[in-house]
């Protein structure tokens, strides 16, 4: 792609479903105010498990954005898509017509798709026989269908894809979009991620990798990026959801713009199925990548948003990377990690952690990284301890890190 015919891509709506808030507006609200979203899991009986927390969404009802019949043929993944999407449309105040249909496109991660189905099918199968398994299981279960019933349910005609690159996935959507919109092939994109894993054979899965916080008697303080006491991480669902446009496209039609998103950086460790490569080169590169993608210096970073998963190996890797690719400049930029709040939504967690680094330009404010209070001897850069703090952010990163080697990260800033 040349460097002419790159079009200048803003966001214009944004939509969340999130274990603090189901819109974007309590979403906010419990980032400013170092709201807990983590707690005992009630999705199931987990009393036998060795991890019995997570970070659910409370109080979600599919029934406000689609019908029952609708909501019963969706995996609960897939629900949360929809309805961070419909928000996002409407907080953009974009409508899409027979007119704009094919200009509009989706993008939709997810890690794992739709794991409770297929659960829930295999028991029946076992129990009952293969003839008793839905016709709807597979529909119910692959990963992409959040992506494709966005678009059944919005009309948008536009390019579709779903990236399923693990805890980068919906990072990955947001790039991705961002490109086609870029390069011409789109005026705008639905895109983030969405998840919904707080299942018993995840968290039974996540458990014996030895990834999650057994911190059962404790859920409040469990998720501690950053922090020497940290245990692991704790899973958490739900959807975030960006609306790009082309600038000309948001300008003519007086769309009130959050942001401009400007980069996009993505490699591969290459290295370990779960584990990233020591000192965080993989990441680094993903980061001096969107700089160079955004035609950026290090020294006009004013935020990241870190993947910051709680976990002993991630936190002193990330802070790494962050110094290898930033420099001394590392030291004065302003990080956290929304996690410490939300829990890890896997394919989920670009997406709400694009809208909160959005948010935080538009704002002037940015998130706490809560339950900071040890700060780990390797991880010495400045994570915004439990309190939110004012600052005119004028160009912010959001890391996102797979299982697979997979390294995103996404460059934003505030729009002139």
């Amino acid at each position: 792609m040349t460097d002419f015919k790159r079009k200048r891509v803003v966001v214009t709506g944004v939509g969340a479903i999130t274990p603090i808030g189901n819109t974007p507006a309590q979403y906010w609200e419990g980032l400013m105010s170092g709201r807990n979203g983590i707690g005992e899991i009630t999705l199931f009986d987990a009393s036998h498990h060795g991890c019995r927390i997570a970070g659910e969404v409370k109080n979600f009802d599919p029934h406000d954005y689609m019908d029952r019949k609708e909501a019963k043929r969706m995996d609960r993944f897939a629900q949360f898509g929809v309805a961070a999407a419909k928000q996002a449309l409407k907080d953009a105040q974009l409508v899409i017509n027979e007119l704009n249909a094919e200009q509009v496109g989706v993008m939709i991660g997810s890690g794992i798709g739709g794991l409770k189905v297929l659960e829930d099918q295999q028991t029946i199968y076992l129990n009952r026989g293969p003839d008793r398994c839905s016709p709807f299981m597979i529909p119910m279960m692959i990963a992409n269908m959040a992506a494709g019933l966005t678009a059944i349910h919005t009309g948008a005609k536009g390019p579709n894809s779903c990236s399923v690159t693990a805890c980068a996935a919906g990072s990955n959507a947001i790039g991705d979009a961002f490109r086609l919109v870029q390069g011409g092939y789109a005026q705008a994109m639905i895109c983030g991620g969405t998840e919904a894993a707080i299942t018993p054979l995840s968290i039974a899965g996540f458990a014996a990798a030895r990834t999650l916080s057994t911190r059962n008697d404790d859920p409040a303080h469990a998720s501690r990026p950053f922090d020497r006491d940290r245990d692991g991480f704790v899973m958490g669902e739900g959807s975030g959801i960006l609306i790009l446009e082309e600038l000309n496209h948001a300008l003519s039609r007086g769309a009130r713009i959050y942001a401009e998103i400007v980069g996009y950086g993505m490699t591969c460790d290459a290295y370990h199925m779960t584990s990233p490569v020591p000192g965080g080169e993989g990441a680094a590169r993903a980061i001096q990548l969107a700089l160079k993608d955004a035609e950026l210096t290090a020294e006009q970073i004013s935020y990241i948003n870190a993947h910051g998963t709680s976990t002993p190996i991630n936190d002193p890797t990330e802070t790494a990377a962050m110094k290898k690719a930033l420099g001394d400049h590392a030291y004065k930029v302003a990080i956290s990690s929304t996690k410490s709040m939300t829990g890890h939504l896997l394919g989920g967690s670009g997406g709400i952690e694009a809208v909160a680094t959005v948010l935080a330009i538009a704002n002037k404010r940015i998130p706490p990284t809560i339950n900071l209070e040890n700060p780990d001897l390797e991880c010495d850069l400045d994570y915004v301890p439990n309190s939110s703090r004012a600052l005119d952010v004028e160009v912010a990163l959001s890391n996102s890190f797979g299982f697979g080697g997979h390294n995103v990260t996404l460059a934003f800033k505030k729009y002139t």
